[in-house]
């Protein structure tokens, strides 16, 4: 049985919450790269340009790279032969995202209640998911999701018969609807299947994938290229002034589901794809 101190996991999300709003992980940010040289809008191609620019200051004056720095949305992968001693292991995670946005200057964007919205002042609390998986370490994800992006998810509650056809629709029509609100280019996390909130879950945890890395099953792989192909085509491009650079990446993950239903949700993110992983 391995110990883990409250202290130290308190310690580590400080640093991923202030890592993961200072510097954008290599995926996203040699995607941004990649497709700054292959746009073919000129506009588009100086929005790709201009992200570039923000990204190296915001690394280089350690500063965030984007004003809405997200709600803190934390995974964690518990081993089970890890015993975790010291504070209660929520109010650990909560007082790290409380450290990392005030020590690293970062906005705080939490309300208390989402009617009577008072601010609680150090983004507090974190969205936060458990997974008990084998062994003896703890993997931690930090993912800070900003809302222009988070406001135009969705969530389909498709029938069987609406098959393969009806989930590419859905996709692109989420995508279009969007338009410039999702501060494209974006990146795009699917879920299909299990219930109403499980797919919505898949589609968070889709986001932080490496983009690049297709799921391993043959044909969520084959969706990944093809909606990624068309939304290209669907001629948003960088800022929603027009370009084949409307998305950076596309990453679907499935579940099994009820014989009555097909739940698919699509969670929204704009370029700036943040997330950072730890194991301990």
């Amino acid at each position: 049985m391995r110990v883990i101190s409250t202290e130290e996991i308190t310690r580590h999300i400080k640093e991923m919450c202030i890592e993961a709003n200072y510097e954008l992980s290599h995926d996203v940010k040699d995607m941004i790269y990649e497709k700054a040289n292959s746009e073919t809008n000129q506009l588009g191609k100086q929005i790709l340009s201009q992200l570039k620019e923000n990204m190296e200051i915001a690394k280089n004056e350690n500063i965030p790279i984007c004003q809405d720095t997200g709600m803190a949305v934390v995974f964690l992968k518990i081993g089970q032969e890890v015993h975790i001693e010291g504070k209660n292991l929520e109010d650990a995670i909560n007082e790290g995202i409380r450290q990392g946005y005030t020590e690293g200057y970062l906005r705080k964007s939490v309300v208390k209640d989402p009617i009577d919205r008072v601010n609680t002042k150090d983004n507090t609390p974190g969205v936060i998911h458990y997974e008990i998986v084998p062994g003896e370490k703890i993997e931690i994800t930090v993912a800070p999701k900003g809302f222009g992006s988070e406001n135009m998810s969705r969530i389909y509650m498709l029938k069987p018969a609406d098959g393969i056809e009806g989930v590419k629709e859905a996709i692109i029509e989420t995508v279009r609807l969007a338009g410039p609100n999702a501060c494209p280019p974006v990146v795009i996390g699917v879920g299909i299947g299990g219930t109403f909130e499980k797919c919505a879950l898949l589609a968070k945890k889709a986001l932080t994938r490496e983009l690049g890395l297709h799921n391993p099953i043959p044909y969520v792989k084959d969706l990944e290229e093809e909606l990624l192909e068309k939304i290209n085509q669907l001629n948003i491009g960088p800022g929603g002034l027009g370009g084949n650079t409307t998305a950076l990446g596309i990453n679907i993950e499935t579940y099994p589901t009820h014989i009555a239903g097909m739940p698919l949700a699509v969670n929204m993110c704009c370029h700036v794809n943040r997330h950072k992983t730890r194991i301990l």
